[in-house]
């Protein structure tokens, strides 16, 4: 019983897990990396060919967009997954697949432009390899106990992440041992709009769990989320501008028209005809997939909604592009508008072109409803860029760019704390997975200290026996090149105090508390005495010894 960490450890994204029992090789899991990433994937141990089934917790592409690849190299064996998971990711693979052939396609024309000799780009997969890896997939219903393999039993539990998403329980039996590993996938913010709020599972051996928001606490919204968007939209509409939203197709795309909906029917913007937008083929497919699982995967309260004969993700003014040029004509429009479009960190699609046509324009607005991974354009720009390349163009940003409090799909560190609490019986180890340094160092040294539950965060290529309960390999980091500081064990701990000072910092937010300003200026002391890169004018500028260059 081999437990193998492959993917999304130590960073976010590219999740995948290696497990060998009962005679079989096994994913959780074979996601596609985003942004940048520190340490590079051991990959897998063994050949794509050799690997007898998927097991896989959603449909989101770092979870999932690399099972076409597996499909290219021989897999051939089932992908288990919800029946929610399963269609979405009908739709998701195939986009990937496009995208994977279009951006081979780009780069082959702009080496034919430039006279360059190097060979042409191949894909990494292409759609015949997506539509294989679809015809894979095994819907399973939530609850259900399934035999997948003589000794190997599994269950999806609703981890209200995602439509369709899940923590998977595996239960192994070999050679007279039985041992029970959960895997929580992306663990699910709870009050979610649409979809319900996530699961507990009761007892586990081992427990293998993600981490996004494991030394964070989520910005609490000042109204709700509805109340705010409605403001900014007021606001930016006043002006004569556009608000432009880079949003996942699936997922937080439906969630905004759930709430633009309640938006105008309340009439919260004095506008109530104003023109949404939702530029993405793959947000339409998604959104009817959404409608197609309503009595599976949907809240109450979006249940009351279909129930009295209303659909809960369409309104008046709601417009579709679908093809290139319904998506052009948008920015040659000058009525101010509501422009939701993917990707969901400013990567790649359709989006890149509304930024283009409106991060220079002062009245219009920039709004981030979802995570940004490091080195992603989504990041630069909520970071403060002033300027971001786009087609080979310099664009300035001249645009308000603002993000939606109270919104994320991920729980924050106290929602990882309550699922983690819900296990009747402590896991004999937690794994902790799917987070960069600072948060997977500090979930993992706040479950050993503060739970009293033993927990490490792996790097990629660590190896854990699970019949005897040992490590056969702990893994170390290994830095890229052009990783601009060292990882020590000394530097992890600091990023995680960090962290854990940011978290303390945020719970503190808007108390009238008399020793904060006491307590800013420490921090402040502090940092000047350690930072390498400090002004020492100003540091005697501040102890009131003014000194002149």
């Amino acid at each position: 019983m081999i437990l193998q960490f492959v993917g999304a450890d130590h960073q976010v994204t590219g999740s995948c897990h290696y497990l060998e029992a009962c005679g079989k090789r096994f994913l959780v899991d074979y996601g596609m990396e985003q942004g940048n990433n520190p340490y590079e994937s051991k990959g897998l141990p063994c050949n794509e060919a050799d690997i007898d089934f998927v097991l896989l917790t959603h449909a989101h592409v770092d979870h999932s967009g690399m099972l076409p690849y597996l499909y290219a190299k021989g897999f051939r064996g089932p992908i288990y997954a919800t029946d929610a998971t399963k269609d979405l990711c009908s739709i998701m693979l195939r986009d990937c697949a496009h995208i994977q052939m279009q951006e081979a396609e780009w780069k082959n024309r702009k080496k034919k432009r430039s006279a360059n000799s190097e060979e042409a780009v191949d894909p990494i997969y292409n759609m015949e390899d997506a539509i294989g890896a679809i015809r894979s997939l095994v819907g399973i219903k939530y609850g259900e106990t399934v035999e997948v393999s003589e000794g190997i039993k599994i269950r999806f539990t609703d981890i209200g992440h995602l439509l369709g998403s899940s923590s998977i329980e595996i239960f192994l039996s070999e050679g007279g041992v039985h041992k029970t590993i959960v895997f929580s996938g992306d663990i699910g913010n709870k009050n979610q709009p649409l979809i319900k709020d996530p699961s507990f599972t009761k007892a586990a051996d081992y427990v293998v769990m993600e981490s996004t928001y494991g030394s964070r606490y989520h910005e609490k919204a000042e109204i709700n989320p509805v109340q705010d968007l409605a403001k900014i939209i007021q606001e930016t509409l006043d002006g004569g501008g556009n608000v432009v939203i880079p949003s996942f197709a699936v997922g937080r795309t439906q969630e905004l028209l759930y709430f633009i909906k309640q938006i105008k029917e309340k009439n919260l913007v004095r506008y109530h005809d104003f023109p949404v937008y939702m530029d993405s083929p793959l947000a339409v497919d998604a959104t009817e997939i959404f409608q197609k699982n309503v009595y599976d995967c949907f809240d109450d309260e979006a249940l009351k909604m279909v129930k009295k004969g209303q659909n809960p993700l369409t309104f008046p003014g709601l417009n579709l592009a679908i093809t290139s040029e319904e998506s052009k004509a948008i920015n040659f429009d000058d009525e101010p508008k509501v422009i939701i479009s993917a990707s969901g960190m400013c990567e790649a699609g359709r989006i890149r072109h509304h930024l283009k046509h409106n991060l220079w324009r002062p009245e219009c607005t920039i709004l981030f409803v979802g995570y940004q991974a490091e080195g992603t354009l989504g990041r630069a720009i909520v970071e403060g860029a002033t300027e971001v390349k786009l087609f080979g163009e310099p664009i300035s940003v001249r645009a308000s760019i603002m993000k939606l409090p109270g919104l994320s799909g991920h729980a924050d560190k106290d929602g990882l704390k309550e699922w983690l609490d819900a296990f009747e019986k402590k896991p004999k180890q937690v794994f902790v997975v799917h987070g960069d340094d600072m948060s997977s160092e500090a979930f993992a040294d706040y479950v050993a200290r503060d739970m009293k539950i033993p927990a490490y965060a792996p790097f990629s290529g660590t190896v854990y026996n699970l019949a005897t309960g040992e490590f056969e390999y702990q893994a170390t980091a290994e830095k890229k090149k052009k990783k601009l500081y060292a990882i020590s064990d000394a530097f992890a701990r600091l990023l995680a105090a960090g962290q854990r000072l940011m978290a303390v910092i945020q719970k503190n937010q808007g108390h009238a508390n008399k020793d904060l300003a006491k307590f800013t200026s420490q921090i402040n002391s502090l940092a000047d005495k350690w930072d390498p890169d400090a002004d020492p004018i100003i540091e005697k500028e501040r102890k009131g010894k003014r000194k002149k260059k």
